[in-house]
């Protein structure tokens, strides 16, 4: 039964998935498609965490020689009998994921490439008792297995033909064209981006793909995948029949991440339907070509917390899978438009831009239009439609990545803000002295030059929680005062206490959310009779603290204003 499956919670092996009983939602027509649709290079480009490796496993496990055909009982690809009888098994296939392609320097970054390629030759360690090889070629095979070995300066020259020669021996091996596979192609590229020696590593994938798969007439087809669509001229230089299958693209569209659809199919499989509603707000709304797609990594770990605990909130899964490191590029370049822009992402508007589909890492921080293309292709924007002029209507695709933008925007804004002491130092005085006019001054200055993570769709009353959280950051600064945040108080509970050094004062803040820009005052008003009708002093009166400042303070979007009023109990 269905319900008895166990859910592939972070497997990427095809194999792994249909002997050990995982569940698995078919994509078996990718590889019906492939043929169909013939490109002898495809690339295919999409987020992380969509199900790319998995897919390049499959392709993997049907085509190579030795395939076993039991994997694909049952599944799409097997009703179509002549199809596997032609191309199921009858390939040699190499099989490269970069994405554990990485150092601190370009040595580190090439040794470990080197051990990459040298580990996949060694699964075919019978090339070295083939009869169809000479010892010319059986010595070409030493020294691919030997790769990760070579200390001298023509390592790279090696590296570059290395996997042309592989397929050349494969070739003579087996009288057949080796079918490529290689996944996260432009992981190597990012990490040297990040590292300092783009350029060294550009220069050697570049020339290792470009003998691997221009010109080569031991290859039957290849299959690339990434996350960015890096630009031909700058990687693929010369490959002329080169297949791109970007996310825009309706070739392919439903092969990576899941449908709807399947997602039914799933929770149902659970005893989970109910969940849907929630699984469609927070893990769907990316669009790729004509399909509406889930994240297939969020969904899969939800359904698992969710066998477990029926009643589970939904939680950040693909975002908390890898560090957020576009994103904070992306706000730390911000200037007042891109701010405005991202406050009407946040609020669930569209933004039109231009989308740049093809990148060099090295262009990405020339423009802050690029950064918009860069978050759009690695899934943290989608598109809801184009714009007559060819732009792109971008939104943020669901309520999981909605969260990564204000949490990454928040700790950027508190960042700002500690590196700004001596405003705040003066902030922290006129709190103290009762300047209302340089208080008012402060915030709303901080506000206008800040990222605002204030929903403008929100409740009233979570617009007014988000204005608090930011008072208290600013207060909690000052280390030479205690503060306390929803204080039970008096009849109720207060919005702030402060207790400053100062061991006979006492301050209170309470915020209110104005509906409208004229309502501030009254709005100011309310908050100190709400301080004194509900007694909230008692909790310093307690404490001993008998001089008050009573402070009322009143949001409109990005304006405020303060009412002060101090009061001496005893």
């Amino acid at each position: 039964m269905a319900t008895a499956l166990k859910l592939p919670v972070g497997i990427e092996d095809f194999k792994e998935i249909r002997r050990q009983g995982f569940y698995y939602i078919d994509k078996t027509k990718l590889i019906e498609q492939l043929l169909d649709n013939w490109g002898k290079v495809n690339l295919f480009t999409r987020p992380r965490r969509f199900g790319k490796t998995l897919n390049m496993s499959m392709l993997r496990c049907f085509f190579e020689i030795g395939a076993d055909k039991t994997l694909f009982e049952g599944l799409y690809i097997s009703q179509n009998e002549q199809f596997c009888e032609e191309y199921m098994g009858r390939f040699p296939v190499v099989f490269l994921t970069l994405k554990g392609v990485e150092g601190t320097t370009f040595e580190e970054a090439r040794l470990s490439l080197a051990e990459l390629i040298a580990a996949e030759a060694r699964r075919f360690k019978f090339l070295q008792e083939s009869d169809s090889l000479d010892a010319d070629d059986k010595e070409m095979y030493r020294e691919l297995i030997s790769l990760n070995k070579e200390q001298s300066p023509v390592t790279s020259v090696k590296l570059r033909f290395s996997l042309k020669n592989l397929l050349e021996l494969l070739y003579k091996h087996y009288g057949r064209k080796t079918i490529v596979l290689i996944d996260e192609y432009d992981v190597p590229l990012d990490k040297a981006f990040q590292d300092g020696y783009y350029r060294e590593m550009v220069s050697l994938i570049r020339g290792l793909l470009g003998e691997t798969l221009k010109t080569n007439d031991f290859l039957q087809f290849a299959v690339l995948t990434g996350c960015l669509r890096v630009s031909k001229e700058n990687i693929f230089t010369g490959l002329n029949n080169f297949k791109i299958l970007s996310i825009t693209d309706v070739r392919f569209d439903e092969q990576f991440g899941f449908t709807e659809d399947e997602v039914k199919k799933l929770l149902n499989a659970y005893h989970l339907e109910s969940h849907l509603p929630e699984m469609k707000e927070w893990y769907d709304g990316y669009h790729f070509g004509d399909a509406n797609i889930y994240c297939p990594w969020d969904v899969i770990n939800h359904v698992e917390l969710l066998c477990k605990d029926s009643k589970a909130e939904p939680k950040c899964y693909w975002i908390n899978s890898s560090g957020n490191s576009l994103v904070k590029r992306f706000i730390t370049k911000a200037n007042k438009t891109t701010r405005d822009e991202i406050e009407r992402l946040i609020a669930g508007e569209p933004i039109e831009k231009s989308v740049r589909l093809e990148l060099t890492y090295d262009e990405i921080d020339n423009s802050i239009d690029n950064i918009w293309s860069v978050l759009f292709t690695t899934g943290y924007l989608t598109q809801v439609g184009m714009t007559e002029q060819g732009a792109y209507k971008l939104v943020i695709p669901n309520k999981e990545v909605r969260e990564v933008y204000k949490l990454q925007i928040q700790d950027w804004f508190d960042k700002k803000l500690r590196d700004n002491t001596e405003q705040l130092t003066a902030f922290w005085n006129s709190i103290e002295e009762g300047k209302t006019e340089a208080i008012e001054q402060y915030l709303n200055r901080t506000l206008s030059n800040s990222i605002s993570v204030f929903d403008t769709k929100a409740p009233e009353k979570e617009k007014e929680s988000s204005y608090h959280t930011l008072l208290v950051g600013l207060l909690t600064g000052n280390t030479d005062w205690v503060v306390r945040s929803n204080v039970e108080a008096g009849e109720g509970f207060a919005d702030i206490i402060v207790e400053p050094e100062d061991p006979d004062a006492g301050i209170i803040f309470e915020l209110k959310y104005s509906k409208e820009a004229n309502g501030l005052q009254i709005s100011c008003e309310k908050a100190i009779e709400q301080i004194k009708s509900r007694r909230y002093s008692e909790y310093l009166k307690n404490d001993g603290r008998h001089n008050m400042t009573f402070y009322g303070i009143a949001f409109y979007k990005k304006r405020c204003k303060a009412v002060v009023e101090t009061i001496k109990e005893t």
